[in-house]
Formats: structure tokens, sequence, C-alpha cells
């Protein structure tokens, strides 16, 4: 049988995915590939997509920046749906930043999901997810407090139970539905009202008996709108960078909403609504810098508003100060500066600065370094962005400047309001640690004077400013300064900043009583932004010792300390009633957990005023009185008349005070509605406030330091403070008052002013620091000998001597060019504690530079530049000497000056001539410093030198000699170049040309123009001859118009006319053309790899529009490329152009310009790019004689060559019975073809060789088996056998071939006696064992087998010898007795059918042995079909052997074999299977 050899080939390679993580968290990288080509990256995220929480209708924004070589493809999907609206979903990249963008327009619930962004290229891909978040406008029917107000039902019985009562007001608000429902209570608004009412009866009786009921937790609330409750709420960061806004405490309090799942939509929606950013913007924006590696880059911007940090960002992530980067912020907090210090290639890239929700960006440029110094060292150097320094302190000062004007402008705006009783009241509360915590209230309500909340009043101890209801007090230091409280009750600024330190910050005095709080009521410092401090009062209560009619108790109210730190805040627009059992409204709340406060006032857009009607959304409750709500205060023993609103006292000794409302947790808070009548509201002045506050100070000791502020009123006085001290005007001090600007002088400063400063006036305080400093300073007199520059002569010593004074000990460091100069042979440096100096010994010429001091200690630095200079004889003049003119009469030179002069401007320069051939020299003597020299004392042909030396006041240089110069003959000009046509009119034709570039050895003295009409043979001179053109252009004026000329120049010197120029283009004398249009019907007919050609349509001619095109220009770029590329240098007529040189597979875009004489037309661009490439082709073979089997001896080569044409130029894989082939083989690919080469073939090598070609259009692929064998060896042993009578079966040992050649078979041959010639009796056996028939009784028989292969045949096995012949003898007849036997016999087989399998294309045979008596008929079968008849079967029946040939088998013939044997007697049967291989 036919055996298919093993499979030796490599397994194929498939593709893998590898999972990684990138650097960039969240970001999961998957690549496709084990080993990553040289050079190639998978893609990755540098900077992912932030979350996003935003309110319903806005526009969402997710941006991404990606790597990855090549390019990745960047697409974005979502989790719960696709992404199909183009209107809303536009995905987008910008150039710029490389950053892709989604924006999500118009936002609502349903775009509320989990977005992903996917980055694909070959050999990777990553993904990063962000979410979405969209506050909707709607409520949510599920929140609890919405379930009470849908509540109609009646309420039970059983809320008159005691029990019940004690379980709600105990109870936390989460636990009331669950306390409703066991006492089956049903109607649970009417239960909360009712609720409410006890709380405030049990309130009221509290405070009867003493007790001041405080609930910790109420410091814990989460109510965006009250100023107090911001303990666990803060917007981290909300200033510093706005991608991160709602990443912070807002995704908190998602947290915190969904776990209580208790706050009311419309109170969230108030922080959207509410929560406003300060308007903070660039005015200067940071530029592209471009520095060499090793340089640092300084990135600068200004600010329209102070602030005192920005975040600085560098390739998405945020930059700290460090080593590497150094973020500095002038003092008035407009400036911000980034240096990147020693940058690097791997600092290039896309830097940004991020003020509030405003950011700016620009790219740094890192460019290689050349090393040009020679390894010397480099002083690094600061690039600047834009190239040049913008005067960013003036563009500061300006906007610092502009800054108080709008701060002037809204505090006039404001007190115009409140005079016309519309005061507005707009609070921005600032807690915790810094700038970057804000929250805001704005109560733009018509009842303006209350404070809605009271957790106002409970968290912060605040001073209203205007100026009725004054209270003085005593601080607790007891040092007899009088601070005043402010309670008129009405807030009367614009915008108010409250700070509210953590109380571990507060300092107490040793006997345990607080001291009084620092509270700053002036406005935000526009130099700085800072708070100013002050006094606050906290932590104490109020005791009136009399009555007042305006209700402002005076001098003799005290503030007593106790025990444990309280704050009080005073009620805006309460009346303090007499009776203790009612409550007022402007009430002081204490509270036990206290916090530092300062005043602050914000700058805000002087629009927000205008919104003064604009009612806030917690004022639609009926019964609102703009009175602190829920906060009541009952005294007892004391009266007051005529309260002014906002007063409100407690008695000294039983004075308590009730916070009804638990705000502990915002889940247990009911929606609050004011009490009590409407009451008017009242106008207060907004008193005396500080325009800008004290700054501080770093003075030098014994010069002068100044403190100035400003205050908004000019009559006010003021009184200044040093340490707690008051300062009075004297020698040291002096005090200055301009209007409202109150200025502090110290005269000459000393080491005791040191200290803090403080200015109080009408209550208001500032302070600031002065530092005295001692820093290093030279004398005025020696600094200026000192600048003066030093000139010595070579040789010479040079000194440098400086004085100076500073605190000790002081660092003295001395520098020449740069480079620090240490104690050597020529270099002495001395040093002492007020002076020092420098001795450079022997200076020479080089020695010359700047020479600098540099002083150091620890209060600061200064420097000193001085210049040195060594005088010295100049060095030779530079040559070579070029000849400006060489004439018969004179030789006219120039040289260069010296290189160095040393040090003094050359006077002469001393000249020498020889002549060539002469041992003597001519001396010319002294000619003026100039480096030239005309000799007109020549010989006309004659050869001379030159000897020049420079002279200056330090001696001659040495000499410098010029090159052989010869005084010329009669040498005529060359050619000028052709004359260009600049203009052509119907009166005048406007030329110009170019000078010879052989002169004749003398200068040129004019031109002659001349001119040709077409089509004439005469030249015509334009100008005189005695009227040369000087220049190189000209206007020909003598034309007829409507004719053709052509123009030609001649160059004359002092010999004469030279040779004409070539003649000019025509040239028409007409009013210039009209560019021509642009070009129709651009297109591609063919394409290749390396051209491609185009054709278009010639534009159309309109009269006064456009003119005929007389060419064309043909520009091509590359797609990575924006700079075009002109394919012709001049104008072609054709409207077809093939372009030639293109770069295989690249993209070009492609574009034809028509032009004439009035200029080029506006080009016409094909609307896609060109693939350099041929017309996509289907890979096919083009060759007829492939072979299909190939049959090589072991140990040649083996080659196949196929060819086929495809375009674009596809891939070729050769695979071995579908396995890639081995290393061992060759493969050779060209544009057309492919070969196959194996070396040395081995038997391994047989097989199925296949070949694919694919490309973009299709695949082909061709089969070829290669047959790798040699010539087989001979069979075994040959034995011989009869079975049959007259029949001989031959058995045969198989070759040691068989195995290893499924195409080995075997040939048969017989030698009979009578014959003597060998006869082949059978062939192309696959079996071991053939059965010869006609056998004769009394001959001999000889066989032999062959084994045969497709590559020959091998030796003989040789059968013995079958047969004997028989000897004659003499004829004796025996006559045996006759006795009948029946030899009769049914059919049997006696061999039957084997199993074959057979290959496809090759023969089978099919034998088998059977006998019978009388011979039976035999019948073949296929699939109980008969073959008897069918010719395509070889069929045969010799003596009982009974064998069937198939030529060719294939497919069809493949099936069950039967044959049959039926006689008389009896009926056999024999069956098989064919299989066919493939």
């Amino acid at each position: 049988m036919w055996k298919r050899g093993k499979n030796t080939g490599s397994a194929p390679t498939r593709q893998i995915g590898l999972r990684r993580r990138s650097k960039t968290p969240g970001v999961m990288i998957t690549q496709y590939v084990v080993n990553l080509p040289e050079g190639k990256t998978t893609p990755d995220f540098k900077s992912k997509p932030a979350p996003i929480t935003i309110n319903e209708g806005k526009l969402a924004v997710f941006k991404a920046l990606v790597t990855g070589d090549p390019k990745p493809e960047v697409s974005w999907r979502r989790a719960k749906g696709l992404i199909l609206d183009k209107e809303k979903f536009q995905s987008k990249y910008d150039k710029s930043t490389g950053e892709y963008i989604l924006e999500i327009h118009k936002v609502s619930g349903a775009e509320t999901d989990t977005y992903k962004c996917h980055a694909v290229n070959e050999y990777g891909k990553a993904v990063c997810t962000t979410t979405l978040t969209v506050i909707e406008a709607s409520t949510n029917p599920a929140d609890f407090r919405k379930l009470l107000k849908k509540s109609k039902v009646e309420r039970a019985d059983g809320e008159s139970d005691e029990k019940f009562w004690d379980a709600m007001l105990n109870a936390d608000r989460k636990d009331y539905e669950r306390i409703c429902s066991e006492f089956g209570v049903t109607d649970l608004h009417l239960i909360l009202k009712k609720l409410e009412e006890k709380k405030k009866e049990r309130a009221q009786n509290k405070c009867k008996d003493g007790v001041i009921p405080y609930d910790e937790d109420e410091i814990q609330t989460h109510d965006l709108r009250s100023v107090g409750r911001t303990k666990d709420f803060g917007i981290k960061g909300l200033i510093q960078d706005d991608t991160d806004f709602y990443q912070g405490d807002v995704e908190e309090i998602n947290r915190r909403n969904a776990e209580l799942n208790q706050v009311d939509a419309e109170e969230f929606n108030i922080f959207s609504a509410e929560f406003k950013l300060s308007s903070v913007d660039f005015v200067i924006k940071i530029q592209e810098t471009k520095v060499k590696e090793g340089e640092d880059a300084l990135f600068e911007c200004v600010l329209t508003h102070p602030l005192p940090k920005i975040t600085w960002k560098g390739k998405g992530s945020t930059l700290e100060d460090g080593e590497k980067y150094s973020t500095t912020v002038s003092d008035h907090k407009l400036v911000h500066r980034l240096l990147i210090k020693d940058c690097q290639q791997l600092d290039k890239g896309i830097y940004s600065a991020v003020a509030g929700i405003t950011s700016c960006s620009a790219w740094l440029v890192v460019e290689a370094e050349s090393n040009l110094a020679g390894g010397k060292k480099i002083a690094r150097k600061t690039t600047l962005a834009g190239g040049s320094r913008i005067d960013l302190d003036k563009v500061a000062k300006e906007q610092q400047i502009k800054y108080r004007q709008e701060m002037e402008k809204i505090l006039a705006s404001v007190k115009a309001k409140h005079e016309g009783g519309q005061p507005k009241e707009k609070m921005t509360i600032t807690t915790g640690g810094g700038d970057s915590k804000i929250s805001e209230i704005t109560e733009p309500d018509k009842n303006a004077g209350a404070i809605k909340d009271k957790a106002d009043a409970a968290k912060a101890s605040a001073q209203p400013v205007g100026r009725k209801g004054k209270t003085k007090s005593k601080n607790a230091k007891g040092d007899g300064t009088v601070s005043k409280l402010d309670i008129s009750g009405c807030v009367t600024k614009a915008d108010v900043q409250l700070r509210v330190h953590d109380p571990k910050n507060e300092k107490h005095t040793k006997s345990g009583r607080a001291d009084f709080d620092k509270v700053t009521d002036a406005n935000e410092d526009s130099e700085g932004n800072e708070d100013l401090p002050g006094h606050a009062v906290h932590s104490r209560r109020v005791t009136q010792g009399q009555k007042s009619e305006n209700g402002v108790t005076d001098s003799s109210e005290e503030y007593d300390d106790v025990d444990e730190p309280e704050m009080s805040t005073v009620g805006q627009h309460g009346v303090a009633k007499s009776n203790g059992d009612k409550s007022s409204s402007g009430s002081v709340t204490r509270q036990k957990k206290t916090k530092k406060v300062h005043w602050k006032e914000q700058t805000s857009d002087p629009n927000e005023l205008e919104n003064d009607n604009e009612p806030s959304e917690s004022d639609v409750d009926e019964g609102s009185t703009g009175q602190i709500k829920n906060l009541k205060c009952s005294k007892k023993g004391q009266k007051s008349k005529n309260a002014v609103s906002g007063e409100s006292t407690c008695p000294k000794d039983d004075s308590t005070c009730d916070e009804t409302e638990d705000i502990a947790d915002p889940s247990k808070r009911t929606k609050r509605k004011r009490q009590g009548p409407l009451i008017e509201d009242l106008v207060t002045d907004p008193g005396v406030h500080f325009i800008w506050g004290l700054s501080d100070v770093n003075a030098v000791i014994n010069e002068t330091a100044e403190l100035t502020c400003k205050l908004s009123s000019e009559d006010c006085e003021g009184v200044w403070f040093r340490d707690n001290k008051k300062i009075f005007p004297d020698d040291n001090f002096s005090i200055t008052k301009d209007g409202p600007i109150h200025k502090l002088v110290i005269i000459k400063c000393k080491d005791e002013h040191s200290g803090k400063y403080r200015f109080e006036a009408d209550g208001r305080k500032t302070e600031a620091m002065i530092n005295v400093k001692d820093p290093p300073r030279f004398h005025p007199e020696a600094l200026n000998d000192f600048t003066e520059p030093v000139i010595i002569k070579v040789g010479h010593n040079a000194i440098f001597k400086l004085h100076f004074v500073g605190y000790k000990p002081i660092k003295i460091k001395w520098y020449r060019e740069g480079e620090e100069l240490h104690d050597d042979t020529n270099t002495k440096i001395e040093k002492s504690e007020s002076h020092s100096r420098l001795l450079l010994s022997r200076c020479q010429r080089k020695d010359t530079g700047e020479i600098k001091i540099k002083l150091k200690n620890e209060h600061g630095f200064t420097e000193a530049v001085s210049q040195l200079i060594v005088l010295d004889k100049p060095t030779s003049p530079l040559g070579p000497a070029e000849a400006t003119e060489s004439s018969a009469a004179c030789i006219e030179f120039r040289w260069r000056p010296p290189k160095d002069d040393g040090g003094s401007p050359v006077i002469n320069y001393i000249m020498e001539r020889q002549q060539v051939g002469r041992n003597t020299c001519k001396k010319i003597g002294e000619i003026p410093g100039v480096p030239c020299y005309r000799d007109t004392d020549v010989d006309r042909g004659r050869k001379y030198c030159y000897r020049i030396r420079a002279l200056t006041a330090e001696g001659m240089s040495e000499v410098m000699e010029t090159d052989e110069m010869q005084a010329g003959t009669l040498a005529f000009p060359g050619p000028p170049a052709p004359p260009k046509v600049v203009g052509a009119f119907s009166d005048c034709i406007n030329l110009s040309w170019a000078s010879p570039s052989n002169t004749g050895g003398s200068r040129i003295l004019g031109y002659i123009l001349e001119k040709r009409k077409k089509g004439s043979n005469l030249w015509t001179v334009v100008n005189a001859m005695d009227e040369l053109i000087k220049e190189k252009k000209y206007a020909v004026k003598d034309v007829v118009a409507g004719m053709e000329y052509e123009f030609r120049v001649t160059a004359i010197n002092l010999s004469g006319p030279g040779e004409s120029s070539n003649p000019s283009e025509f040239v028409f004398a007409r009013d210039p053309k009209k560019p021509p249009g642009k070009v129709t019907g651009l297109k591609v007919t063919e394409t290749s790899y390396t051209h491609f050609v185009l054709n278009w349509t010639k534009p159309e001619e309109k009269l006064g529009i456009q003119d005929e095109a007389r060419g064309y220009f043909v520009e091509i770029r590359q797609a990575d490329c924006m700079e075009w590329s002109r394919c012709n240098s001049t104008p072609i007529i054709m409207t077809s152009f093939s372009v030639k040189g293109l770069k295989s597979m690249d993209m070009y875009w492609v574009r034809v310009i028509a032009t004439n004489d009035g200029g080029e037309s506006v080009p016409e661009e094909l609307s896609n790019y060109v693939l350099a490439m041929p017309s996509p082709v289907r890979p096919k073979f083009t060759s007829n004689k492939m072979k299909t089997f190939v049959v090589v001896r072991a140990g040649n080569s083996v080659r196949i060559t196929v060819n086929f044409e495809a375009s674009p130029r596809p891939e070729v894989m050769w695979l071995k019975d579908n396995v890639p082939v081995t290393k061992r083989v060759t493969i050779s690919n060209s544009d057309g073809s492919s070969q196959l080469l194996i070396p040395t073939s081995e038997r391994s090598d047989s097989g199925i060789y296949s070949i694919l070609v694919k490309n973009l259009v299709g695949q082909e692929t061709f089969s070829t088996e290669v047959r790798v064998t040699d010539d087989p060896k001979p069979p075994g042993p040959v034995e011989l056998e009869e079975n049959v009578p007259g029949t001989v079966t031959v058995t045969w040992e198989p070759s040691p071939d068989e195995k290893r050649d499924d195409r080995l078979h075997y040939t048969v041959s017989k030698l009979d006696s009578t014959k003597r010639t060998w006869a082949t009796v059978a062939d192309r056996l696959f079996n071991n064992k053939f059965t010869v028939c006609n056998i004769m009784h009394g001959r001999e028989y000889h066989f032999r087998v062959y084994a045969k292969n497709d590559m020959g045949i091998s030796a003989p096995s040789e059968s013995p010898t079958w047969g004997t012949e028989k000897k004659k003898a003499k004829f004796v007849i025996n006559v045996p007795s006759r006795r009948d036997c029946d030899l009769r016999c049914a059919p049997t087989f006696i061999v039957p059918l084997k199993l074959h399998t057979a290959p496809k294309g090759y023969e089978c045979y099919m034998s088998c042995a059977v006998k019978g008596n009388p011979a039976p008929r035999i019948t073949w079968y296929r699939n109980h079909i008969s073959l008897n008849t069918n010719t395509n079967y070889y069929i045969s029946n010799t003596c009982g052997v009974c064998s069937m040939l198939i030529l060719r088998v294939g497919p069809k013939d493949m099936g069950e074999y039967t044959i049959t044997a039926e006689n008389s007697l009896g009926r056999a049967e024999c069956t098989t299977v064919l299989s066919v291989r493939e």
C-alpha cells in the first residue's frame, strides 16, 4: 500500500494574548505577539479620561492621551448601550495636544454609564474605563421625605401615647418610619410637624432650667447651604485642578447619599446651582519652549486674580517641587513660574498650568545637543518660553491695579445698594486648612438680613460690618485693647469668606481660659490674596449691665470666658424680648467645639450684585421671616427697650440656648420653615474696612523699611503696634497719612525692629512681619571703582579689591568668565572680614574678560562685575586678499582686519609691494586703517605681490602676504544671464538681469540693452552708447502695443563691451493678464509603485475674470508632511503628467496649479490621497508549465519556481504539508516570482509543498508534490508454491526501502526453459505475492522479482528452479481398471480479496482465486452495481485467478467491491473495500 511519510515541519504560529498592566493605573494592555519588533510598541494611555459628575443638559467631555507605534486607532464604547447618535456623541482628535476627545452633548440620565476607551494597533490593544454620572433635575419618588409629603392617610390613635413620643424624640430620623409602623401611625407628615413642636417645647423647658442643649453630631451634617456644616465635606483641590473637580468629595457625597438614601434631589441640586467658582483667567498664557539638552526651561503665566498656588501638569501628571521641578509665585500672587531643570529628551511633551476651571498648555521641545565645545563644560542656561522675555511684572502690575479698581467698584456698588435699602448677602465660607476647600452661600432674598440656617450661627463667630449696634469688649489677654463687635445684624459686604481653622490650632492661656481668636475683616489683599490677621471673640458669655435705647451696649459689657471654649454668633434682625418664656429670633448660639475664624472678603464679579431680587431655593417655604431658623434663646431677669434687629442677649447666669433641629445627619433633616412675622429690612452702613492690608517686608539693616495699607475711608484714624506695643513717631519711626493710605516708615532698620506689626482702625486690624536682614553689601564708592574696567599691558599684573559689610561669616568667591578662580602660580586671592583682593600675575591677552566677585551669607548674597582688558600688539591681517579690480591702469584689492586688534583700534596699515621676478620691495607707506587699497602705479600685464602689516598704539603686527595679482590686459567681460521679464504693459516692459560671472578682471562700467521683434533678425539698441545702464534693471518704453519682443544685454568694463547674453523669452507688450481659473476633471489614470499619471481638463477662459492658462505646475506632498513640492520646475503645456520617483506604498496628496503671465490659479487638489501602488489585482499564477509532481534523487537540490502577478505587492508564504517550511529551506521572493530551494535534499523532504500568495484583493494557492528517493534495494528471498495445478504462486520478502517509499512496487519476470527469454508476467505489484498461470508440466521455470520506484529498478532476486524436464523412456501402457470419479464441486474462494487503499490518480489492482467444477461464472460489483460491462475496469479470469485493474483511481471509485462465483452446484461471494487517499 502507498503510505504517506511523516510530517516533520514546525507547527504553525498563532496569535496569542499576553495581558499586562500599564504604568497608568486602571489601564489594561493585551499584547498580541510574544516578541515585539524593534522600535514597535503596544498602545498605552499616558493620560486616561477622568470620571465626570455633571448636571443634566450640560456638555460632558472625556479626554485621553494615547501612545503606541504604529499609531493606534482609538474608539469609544459604553457598557449599557451603543454610541450611534452622531449628534450627541462626537469623537474628535486634537492634533495640537495629541488628545482623543469624546463629547456628549446635552447629557441626560440615559447617558449615566461606564464608558470604555479602546486603543488598538497590530501588536496589541489598551483599554481603560471611566464613568459619567448625570444629576437629574427630577425628584426621586423613593426618597423618604418625599414619601412623607405624599402621605395623606390620617394618623392613628397611637400618637397620643407617651411611649410613642419618647421614642420619636430620642430616635434618629431614619427610624421614624419604623416607629410609626410599630405604633400604627399612618400620617407621617402630621407626625413630623407635631414632633417639631414638641422639640421646641422641650427646648424651652430646658432653657428655663439653665441647661444648654447641645448635639455634637450637628457639625457632621452635609447641607451645602449651611455655612457651619462643613466638617466632613470639602471640595479638595477645587482651585487647583479643574479636571478633578468632581472626583474628590463629590464622589464621597454620592457614596454617602447612596448609603443613606435620604438626601433630597432638590437640595442636592443646590450644590450645582449655588456653587460658584472665582472667574480666574490667564492674562498671559504659557508659550511653547525650545531648549537644548542640559538646559533649563522656564514657563511663565500671569493671572487675572491673585492665587497663592496653581497646579502645574506635565504629560498628564501633576508636578511637585523637587530637584527636577521648581514652582515659584510672585509677591502679588499673579505671576506663576515653572522651572524644569536639566532638560532631557524624556522631558519633552505638553505642560499645562491649571487655575480653577481654566487652563493653558504649551509644548516643551528638547533638541539634541551638538557637542561643539570639545568636551569643555558649558554653563547651563535657562530658556524662556517664546524666546524673548515679556515684562511680566509690568503686566502683573497693571492687572493688580485693575483688580483693585474692580474691588473699589464692588464696594462702592455694595455701599450704594445699602444706602438704597436693598442689601445683598453673599457669603463664601472657607473651612479647614486652606484655600482649596470652598463652599458658597448665596441669599439674594428681599429679607436679606437673616441667616437661613442655625448652623451658620452655631459654627462661626462672625462680626457683621455695619456701624449700628456696636459692642465694645475687652480681650481675654487683659492688655487693655478694646475691640468692637458689630451686632447690627446685617452683613453689608458683597462677598465674605469665613475661614474656619481646626481646633488644634487654637492657643490657650495658662489659666485654661481661651484667648481671643484672631479675626480680620479687611478686604482681600490684591498683592498677595492672603488672609489679614485680626481678632475675633470666642468662648464667651454676654452680660448686659444696662439698658440702651438703640440696643447698643456700652463699655461696661463684659465677655467672660467659660470653662470650655464656646463660640457665639449674634443673629441678624433678631428682636430681643424681656419675657423669658418667649424666644428671640436673633439669639446667641453656643457651641462646644470651637474653630478659629477669619473674615476674608472675596472678589466677585460685579454682575453678580445685580441679582438682588432673585429668590433662593430655600426661600419658597411659607412663613419665612429672614431670621435664624430653629434657633431660640430664652432670657431671664433682663429686659431691653427698642432692641435693634440682630441684638440678642441672655442673662449672665441663666442664659441658655437650645437648638431645636438635629442636623447631625442629612438623612434626619426635614424641610425647615421660618416662623414668626416678617420683619422689615434695615439698611446699615458697611463701615470702615481695608481696601488692602499690610504685606510682609524683608528689610536690610541700616536701610529704610515701609509698611502701607489703605482704608475705605479717608477720615478714619488708626494706631500702629509692634509686638502689641503702640508705636509713636520718633527718630526711628515715621507715621504718615495720605487720605485713606496709612504708612509706617522705619528710617534706619536695626535687628530689634524685626517683629509683627499691626495697624488698627475702627475695629479693623491687619498684620504683617518685618524681617530685618544683614546681607552682604558693597560700599558704593568702592563698587563704583571696582566696576571700572582694568586696562593693563600684556605681562603686567592686575589687581581687583573691594570692601564690603554684612553679617559674618561671608563666603567669598571670584570668577573669570564664569569659571571660579583658585590660588595658583598666577592667581592670588586674599580674604578678610571686610574686604577681598584678587591678584592676577603676568596677564596674557587671553585673560581678557569678565571678573566677578560673589558674596554670600545666611541673609542673602550679592555680586559685582568688572572687566579686565589686557593690551597687546595686533595679530596679522586676515587673508586672502580679494582683487576687486584688475585693469591695465590699476589694481584694487581688499582684505580683512586682524582677528584680534590687541585691545586697541587699528590706526594704519603699512604697505609694501614686490614685483614678481624681482628681489627688492617697494615701500608704499602707511595708509588709513581701512582694509582696502587701490594701486594705480602698475604696468600692464605685470604681476605684483603685496605685504601688509597692521599698526596700533601697542605696536605692529606680523606681516600678511597676498597672492600674486596681475595688472590687467584687454580682458572683456563674459555674457550676463538672459534678461528676465519683471512686468509687461502695453507701453512699457520691465526687465532685470544678473551680472556676468566673468568680469574680465575689472569692474563693470555699465550695460547695453538690445531688443528685437519676433520674426525679425535686426537687433536695435535701446540705450545710447554714451548712456550706459548702471543698474541691472531697465524699463523699455519704446514698444508697440500688441507686438512681441525679445531682449539681450551686454556688459562693458574698462576694456570694452563683452559678449552679449542669450535672448530673453518672448513677451507681449500688453497689459497684465488675469490669472487662470482652476483646472477641472483632475484624476489619476495609472498608478505603480514608483509613479502615477494625472489627467485634467484645461480651465475655461472668462473675459475680464480669468485668462487662458499657458502652463501647469504639479505639486505633491506626502501624507505625513505639510510642505508641497513641485514636480516640474517649468510649466508644462500638456494636460497630463507622470509623477515619478515615488516611494512604494506611500500616500501622496496631489494638486495642479494653472499659470499664465498674470499669475497662478487656485490649486485644484484631489479629494483623496493617491497610494503608490498599481491598480488592485487578485493574485494569479502566470506559468502553465508548473509541475504538480517532482521526483528528486536524494542528495540533489530541490528547486521550485512559481511566477505570479498581483497588486499590491502580495505576501508570499510556503507551506509543507500545511505547515510553514523549516529554516533549511531557502525562499527567494521578487516582484513577480518566488522560488523554493533545498540545497541538499533528504528523504524527509518529501511532501506536498504549497505556495500561498495573498494581498488586499484576494489569495491564490498552488501545490507541488516532491518525492525525494533513490534506487531501491532488491527484494528478499523468493519462494515458489503450487496451490492450483498449472499455476505457481511466487512469494518474496519485501525490499528494505518499502517502508520508506510508499510508491515502491514490484515486477515479476519468468523464464521458460523452452524459450530462454525473460518475460514480464506481472508489474506494479504493491504486495509480496503473485500467482503465475499457464505453467506447463515437464518444463523448467525461473522467476525474478524486481523492486521499482520513481527513480529506477533494483537488482533482481532469483527464485529456485520450478519443474523438471521428463526423460524419454520406453512407452509402457498400463491399462488400469476403469473407475468413474465425480470431480464436480461448488465454487469456493481459495484466495480472498484484500482491503485496498490507493492514492488518488494511481492504479489499483485487485485479485483473488476461486475453484469450482464446472467452471463458475464470475461477476464483479461495486456498491451492488455490476462492473462486467464497464469499460473503465479491466477484468480478467485466468484459470480461476480473477483480477480487476483500475487505471486511475478517483474519489468516485471508493466503495465496497464484491465478486461472485456461481455454477450449477452453488454460489460463492467475496467482498472488500477500496479507500482513496488524497
